[in-house]
């Protein structure tokens, strides 16, 4: 045991809560899952459970494995997979898998396995790479609008365009964490109105061409755009019933909540194991259940930031920024849409609601955050010591400080 401990570089924090949303996520998940078993008929609640373990720890694999890969090397990874997610995202479109009778186009079936794979996922997490690549090696340069066309926003514009007609809401999230990020990374603001604009453009642009030619983008296009006329207008559809059964479950949680497994909502709730999932802790554990869940999302937030601010390069900084923020964001739209601050978006709550891509594409953010910190610890111990191990006193005295 000492060994592994060890072994685990990094943000000791950022160690701790994810494993504490990973051992928290069981409960709800354990619970939610009588949804599947006993209304839908699909398995048993021990087996989603079982099933749901394996890929957390398949997901902490996957963490340990990519946070000892030195940050550096995912600068030239990002170049080489851009054409692998782009293949993958048009394969993902054009094989229109069904998942449960639905059209779920955002999905793709991994062979010999016998289980599903969201592309969007890994490409945002390569997308993201790509972006704070760029964005730090043009740092302190002047840049003008046309040289960053078709080496930064072509890329960009591509991926979204090829995730937006199965995935609405995960194509927005990303385009504003690469806005966030391109502000950040210090790209001319003015630049960035324009980008902003060809962006509403273009998706207004394929509103109408969805409009005009529906068969073209079948099931899901109506789907999300339905959505958002019904959270605006407050019309009576399925997205309002799963939101009032939402409300009703967060409502008779309490103070403490109906206690680990006495959810009633749970068995309305059509994605109460995934997008939901929120509601089910609220009503199962009340406002401290909560309360604690936003607290672990807010101290990785702020560890995300102390990482970013202490890595050695502007790219380990970047790619802290780009790949970690993310997961905070997708967590706060998830609590958001559960009590209708936000139209549904089908965004999972990360760590804790079941599904395979979410959780390794997660992991494989948070991997690569700590990897970045783990370079700083490795460069805090040179200081502290010299070639023959003895101590720097004035460095000594400096971390001390």
């Amino acid at each position: 045991m000492n060994s592994i401990f060890q072994n685990i570089k990094g943000d000791k924090v950022i160690w701790a809560v994810v494993g504490l949303l990973a051992v928290i996520s069981f409960m709800p998940v354990y619970s939610a899952s009588t949804n599947l078993v006993y209304v839908v008929g699909n398995g048993t609640t021990m087996g989603h459970l079982i099933k749901h373990g394996v890929l957390l720890l398949l997901g902490f694999i996957v963490i340990y494995a990519i946070h000892k890969v030195p940050y550096h090397y995912f600068s030239g990874l990002s170049v080489l997979m851009l054409p692998v997610v782009v293949v993958l995202l048009i394969y993902t479109m054009a094989q229109g898998n069904t998942i449960g009778g639905a059209n779920a186009s955002r999905w793709i079936r991994v062979p010999f396995v016998g289980m599903t794979f969201q592309t969007s996922s890994l490409a945002s997490v390569v997308l993201m790479i790509y972006v704070a690549r760029y964005l730090s090696k043009i740092k302190d340069k002047i840049v003008t609008f046309k040289e960053t066309l078709v080496p930064l926003w072509l890329p960009v514009f591509v991926i979204l365009a090829l995730i937006l007609p199965a995935n609405f809401s995960t194509t927005a999230i990303v385009f504003a964490m690469v806005l966030m990020l391109t502000f950040l990374g210090g790209y001319p603001i003015k630049y960035l109105g324009i980008i902003l604009g060809a962006g509403l453009l273009g998706l207004s642009l394929f509103l109408l061409t969805a409009k005009a030619f529906p068969d073209l983008f079948p099931n899901r296009v109506d789907t999300w755009i339905s959505r958002i006329d019904n959270f605006v207008d407050g019309e009576d559809t399925e997205a309002d019933y799963q939101i009032e059964k939402a409300k009703i479950a967060i409502a008779t949680g309490g103070p403490l909540g109906k206690g680990p497994g006495k959810s009633v909502q749970k068995n309305f709730l059509p994605q109460s194991i995934s997008d939901f999932i929120f509601a089910i802790i609220v009503e199962e554990w009340g406002l401290l259940g909560a309360f604690t869940i936003i607290f672990l999302y807010m101290m990785l937030l702020f560890r995300l930031v102390i990482a970013a601010l202490k890595a050695p390069t502007v790219f380990g900084k970047l790619l802290v920024i780009g790949v970690g923020l993310p997961i905070v964001f997708q967590a706060l739209i998830n609590m958001a849409v559960a009590v209708e601050l936000f139209p549904v978006t089908g965004q999972t709550l990360p760590l804790i609601s079941s599904g395979g891509s979410s959780i390794w594409m997660t992991c494989l953010a948070l991997g690569i955050v700590l990897s970045v910190s783990a370079k700083r610890e490795e460069i805090k111990e040179l200081e502290l010591y010299d070639e023959d191990g003895n101590e720097n006193p004035l460095a000594v005295l400096s971390e001390a400080v």
